[in-house]
């Protein structure tokens, strides 16, 4: 070893006077020495060597906390979403945003407030909404970080990110007025499946997971009761969304015969069998999402209204609600909702309550009803 290495190494020296091993090193240019210990601890020298390589040896890094990708792993082994479409959606921000992003070598402590902000604010393809569901995962992986005892339980810092607009719908839902409704369902009738279908859906204002996912079993004839038992979902079948999802609905005789009628017209009509079972999959599957959404579409087309989507039939049903004057207490236990502010989001004005109601307060403000009255005493 030539001078230079041993200077930097240091040198191990026993002190026979003293019968100690000492430790002799260069620090700033300057000689030093520290004690390494006696002949008794340390017999040998290459003993005293090993042991002051503890006084050179450079201090350990402090644990950086686990990566992102293994936070990954461990949630999606432990705590992912049991329900099929939402372990879909999470599967798919994962997949196309967060692990490209965050996903290498990305500690979960790099995952702060600001860094995520301007990251989220760039990926302008997604709606505020979709960019809003990416925060709150990443929110659940420091969660489930902090349960799992890798990063210190504080704050989440994913509760400093805001996005903006993630409240606002980017596109109004339209609701169908129930002139344009019945042009849609006379446009179905040489589809019998798909129009009974919408007319289940715009009757009961059911998702269309749940529509496609009924079963003979679920309907009670003799008290007039529709089960809302499960959803299916990319042929999938699953869990209802809520709680407040799974309960009877009551049915009205007419739509009861036109499922009785459909009954007829079906070939699987055993108590187990989906309502709309497909031929095409001998009846073990619901006809396909897709296929009913582009009937849908051509339908619509001939009747020579707009397009709209599936789930415009459930806002068009709150909006029918309203304008049958339905409480709306009643109204959230129709649609199923939790969430009484969830009702509320839904719908719009497709009749002239609006005119009715500005006519009556401008007759009123006016005093046009006095005058009304005033008249007629005058000629009685």
């Amino acid at each position: 070893m030539n001078r230079a290495a041993r200077n930097k190494a240091g040198s191990v020296v026993f002190d026979k006077r003293r019968t100690t091993w000492n430790w002799f090193y260069y620090e700033a240019g300057r000689r030093r020495s520290k004690l390494i210990g006696t002949k008794q601890q340390y017999p040998t020298k290459a003993a005293a060597r090993r042991a002051a390589e503890a006084f050179h040896r450079p201090p350990p890094v402090p644990d950086a906390g686990p990566t992102v990708r293994k936070v990954l792993k461990a949630y999606m082994k432990e705590e992912m979403a049991k329900r099929f479409s939402t372990r879909r959606a999470y599967r798919s921000w994962l997949r196309n945003h967060i692990l490209p992003k965050w996903g290498g070598r990305h500690l979960l402590i790099e995952l702060q407030p600001r860094a995520v902000k301007r990251w989220l604010d760039g990926l302008t393809d997604l709606t505020p909404k979709s960019r809003a569901h990416i925060k709150g995962l990443l929110g659940q992986l420091w969660e489930f970080a902090m349960f799992a005892g890798w990063v210190p339980r504080e704050v989440n810092p994913m509760k400093l990110v805001h996005v903006e607009g993630a409240s606002k719908r980017r596109k109004r839902p339209r609701s169908l007025t129930v002139e344009e409704f019945r042009k849609f369902i006379d446009e179905l009738v040489s589809f019998p499946v798909i129009r009974v279908i919408a007319i289940v859906c715009g009757c009961l204002g059911l998702r269309i997971s749940e529509t496609l996912a009924l079963r003979w079993s679920d309907l009670d004839c003799l008290r007039g009761r529709l089960r809302i038992e499960r959803g299916i979902v990319s042929q999938h079948e699953d869990d209802v969304k809520t709680e407040c999802s799974e309960r009877p609905m009551p049915i009205d005789p007419s739509l009861l015969n036109v499922l009785l009628s459909w009954k007829l017209q079906t070939e699987f009509t055993a108590q187990q069998d989906y309502m709309f079972a497909s031929p095409m999959k001998l009846g073990r599957l619901p006809v396909s999402y897709p296929w009913v959404w582009r009937a849908f579409q051509h339908a619509a087309d001939r009747a020579g209204i707009p397009r709209f989507g599936v789930h415009a039939l459930r806002h068009s049903y709150r909006s029918w609600l309203d304008a049958v004057g339905t409480e709306l207490a009643v109204q959230q236990k129709l649609m199923r909702h939790a969430d009484i502010r969830t009702t509320m989001s839904y719908g719009d004005i497709v009749t002239n309550q609006e005119s009715d109601a500005l006519a009556k307060i401008t007759a009123m403000t006016l005093g046009i009803v006095d005058k009304q009255h005033a008249t007629a005493r005058g000629k009685a």
